[in-house]
């Protein structure tokens, strides 16, 4: 048997079921894993598969409390989730007539059943392979979110995994099934779905900032000087991923006309604070003009002039990555893209992922990530999917904030699209905006186009106006790192995921084009996305949104919203939806003018944005953002906690868990106390010592900074005076006016139209009064707006 090497091996011990969960017979094995999965088996022959499979690596679970019940020819299972009955060693499908005759899983506390060939069209669906050729439609495969409250994984044709690493495809005829069982709660199915499959990634930290892609033959100057540019009109940028044009043709050599020196490129891009991606596509096989083809020739037989790759031999890998991916390891690449049409290579994809993310793992200095298509199995292990390629429009706009939300119903939270569109369309500027806004607000940030000198996904080849709102946006993405990271942080460690869609809670808004968008960004915000063309009287885009249950207040503005109720917004273009919940602790970077702006190492100047209304408590999770040294316990985990009263706000920050030297040994911090009153009295104390202190107010907020504050240890800020509190609550009125402030009418009829539309008085009577200003001179489409607006009053 081949030796693949240590990384590839998957723990058999691990995969083997414990006996106790195990319930057999003649032609049958039922696994119950949890209380809400139960993995279902038939064979005719009576064997089954202990081994671990691509989508299964974990089945020895601890013993699972359930009843278990039995005669000659009836088998009871229950847990307090479901109630199995089966037909003992007859067949899962009981036929057309009757499919449920021998086999039935009885969801408890409810009404609903499933059974073997059960259509599941209640199912919400998940991202499929890919977005290209579609014609802008989307196609949902199935996912885990169902409002059966049950969803089923077939793994019965899936690769199984050697000792050794390979992988085998299944020849047998078992029927392999995972019942995922979970009623209304959808994170218990999570939960068991990572418990069997693995957590998801943790993907390095420089990846949640700004990504820049395009189709385009990017030389050493060239790309130096778009990062020349970023910095120079000082807009953030993380990483820069070039496209296959970087090597040869189609091989793994870099083009020397291009790029004559890889090293030197790689070296100033990382002391610059900018990582480095390839384009691959290793599944085309390799050439002559590959540097070491002569070296691969020797272990890898020659089919007309070239070498194909075999996926499933493991021979082909050790060659590929030693003398093809290592090279490129060894002067830093940080990451691949793999660049691979599925569909060409037989569904190979998935498989090549699965070994690329493997040998990446090798080495604890370098944290693997790799982005790649969709392969359909446990994507959420392999970093970050691409959705493919978009077409530049307002309907792609719609569809990708869409697909964003369903990947979570497959448990995969890093998806990737191109930022404006990737192709064709029509280039504007307005959409250009929302698609960076929608894309700082979600798990990856990726400009990305095709080739042309007309694709402007440059934030400075626009309008200035534009250009600015664009500029504001990409900053805050990347002040939203030490969020963002912590958010990833709990969808790695816990399966807690960083998109939560609002149909979860309120299903209903699954079908309703209004809301359906809507997601929990996290667990302090939430957007609500804007995903068509403004009205262009108003100059604003006339936005109807829900906020869930609770207290939100406006990100930007304070502005305060009561919750499980439907609102009315009316947008500016560097306006964007969203909200941070009643007591919200969302920590940013503070950027100072002496900072690389790229720099997405934990930073050593933290703001901390607390909203009023609740106390609350965040864990600020930080590390080295690259290794896989968080394993062995090297990061820092602060916990950051706020108290809540009328008169009084309290905070302490306090490292609680991790090994010191991982992030700045000493911080300065910016709380803003958000929607608050200059306070009376301020109290600032670091290990129960006073320390020195500068307040200020800005807008509604009051801010307090300290300097050079230890990380590890207590500190405290306390802050006191009578009704501390702004109740800056969303105005209607306050919007109709500043609409009315813009717009190109005469000073008395605007005063006329106030007066009419803030009338005490009937609506009808309203309407009549504002047809009568045309004899005044009032243009008919500032009457049907106006008319509009008293709708919306109402």
């Amino acid at each position: 048997m081949y030796n693949l090497g240590e990384e590839f091996k998957i723990d058999y011990a691990l995969a083997l079921a414990n006996p106790k969960n195990i319930i057999k017979g003649n032609k049958y094995r039922f696994t119950v894993l949890s209380n809400s999965l139960i993995r279902l088996e038939y064979s005719e022959d009576g064997n089954f598969t202990d081994a671990p499979t691509r989508l299964a690596w974990y089945r020895n679970m601890e013993p699972v409390r359930y009843t278990y019940n039995e005669n000659d020819k009836m088998l009871e299972i229950k847990t307090n989730y479901f109630r199995l009955v089966y037909h003992k060693d007859k067949p899962f499908f009981g036929g057309k007539l009757n499919p449920i005759a021998n086999l039935k899983v009885e969801v408890l506390n409810s009404s609903r059943v499933w059974y073997y060939g059960h259509p599941e069209a209640r199912n919400f669906g998940a991202p499929g392979i890919s977005l290209e050729n579609s014609d802008n439609k989307i196609k949902l495969k199935k996912g885990l979110y169902s409002l059966d409250g049950f969803a089923t994984i077939d793994d019965s044709k899936t690769d199984i995994i050697l000792p050794n690493g390979e992988v085998n495809q299944r020849n047998n005829k078992t029927i392999d099934i995972y019942l995922f069982i979970y009623n209304n709660d959808f994170n218990v199915c999570l939960k068991d779905y990572y418990m069997i499959t693995g957590h998801p990634s943790l993907i390095p930290r420089y990846a949640l900032g700004n990504w820049w892609y395009k189709n385009e033959s990017y030389n050493t100057e060239k790309t130096i000087d778009l990062m020349n540019k970023f910095k120079d009109k000082e807009i953030p940028l993380s990483l820069i991923l070039l496209n296959k044009d970087w090597s040869i043709g189609k091989t793994f050599t870099w083009n020397g006309q291009l790029f004559n020196n890889p090293v030197e490129l790689v070296q100033t891009l990382h002391r610059n604070g900018v990582r480095i991606g390839l384009s691959i596509d290793p599944l085309g096989g390799f050439n002559k003009d590959d540097v070491n083809y002569n070296q691969i020739a020797k272990y890898l037989p020659e089919v007309n002039g070239s070498i194909p790759f075999n996926v499933y031999d493991p021979k082909y890998l050790d060659v590929y990555f030693k003398l093809l991916i290592n090279p490129l390891d060894m002067i830093g690449v940080d990451f691949y893209y793999i660049n691979a049409d599925d569909a060409k290579y037989s569904n190979t994809l998935g498989l090549l992922n699965h070994y690329q993310f493997l040998y990446a793992k090798r080495n604890y200095k370098i944290r693997p990530m790799i982005v790649s298509r969709n392969d359909g199995v446990a994507r959420h292990r392999y970093s970050v999917t691409y959705v493919g390629k978009s077409v530049v429009s307002w309907d792609s706009l719609k569809i990708l904030s869409f697909l964003n939300l369903c990947s979570t119903n497959i448990g995969n939270n890093y998806l990737v699209y191109d930022i404006g569109g990737y192709y064709k369309g029509m280039e504007d500027n307005e959409l250009y905006m929302r698609f960076v806004q929608l894309g700082v607000f979600s798990p990856i940030m990726k400009f990305g186009s095709d080739k042309g000198i007309f694709y402007k996904r440059e934030p400075w080849k626009w309008s200035y106006k534009t250009y600015k709102i664009a500029k504001d946006y990409l900053i805050l993405r990347h002040r939203m790192i030490p969020y963002l990271y912590s958010e990833g942080y709990k969808y790695s460690k816990d399966g807690v995921p960083i998109i939560t869609p609002l149909y979860y809670k309120y299903s209903d808004f699954y079908d309703d084009n209004l809301y359906k968008n809507e997601y929990y960004f996290g667990s302090q915000l939430f957007i609500a996305p804007i995903i068509k063309k403004k009205d262009y009287i108003t100059n604003r885009v006339i936005h109807k949104f829900f906020l869930p249950e609770g207290v939100w207040y406006d990100f930007s503005t304070g502005k305060k919203y009561i919750g499980n109720n439907k609102h009315l917004g009316f947008y500016k273009d560097e306006e964007y939806p969203c909200f941070a919940k009643a007591g919200a602790i969302i920590p940013l970077t503070d950027y100072r003018e002496d900072m690389n702006i790229n720099d997405t190492t934990p930073p050593k100047n933290l703001e901390i944005n607390i909203f009023p209304g609740m106390p609350n408590s965040y864990d600020l999770y930080e590390d080295d953002g690259v290794s896989e040294l968080y394993k062995r316990g090297y990061y820092i985990l602060t916990n950051i906690s706020s108290s809540y009263s009328k008169n009084e706000r309290k905070i302490v920050v306090q490292a609680k868990e991790g090994k010191t030297g991982i992030i700045p040994d000493y911080r300065n911090y910016r709380f803003n106390f958000r929607n608050t009153r200059p306070a009376n009295e301020v109290v600032v104390k670091f290990n129960g010592i006073s320390i020195p202190y500068e307040t200020r107010v800005h807008n509604n907020d009051f801010i307090v900074s300290v300097a050079n504050v230890k990380t590890v240890g207590n500190l405290e800020i306390s802050i006191k005076g009578e009704n501390l509190n702004i109740e800056a609550f969303n105005m209607f009125k306050d919007s109709i006016e500043s609409i009315l402030q813009d717009l190109p009418i005469e000073t008395t009829l605007k005063e006329s139209v106030q007066t009419i539309l803030f009338k005490d008085e009937p609506v009808k009577k309203r309407r009549i009064e504002i047809r009568h200003l045309a004899n005044k001179g009032l243009e008919k489409r500032f009457i049907d707006l106006f008319l509009k607006l008293i709708e919306y009053l109402q």
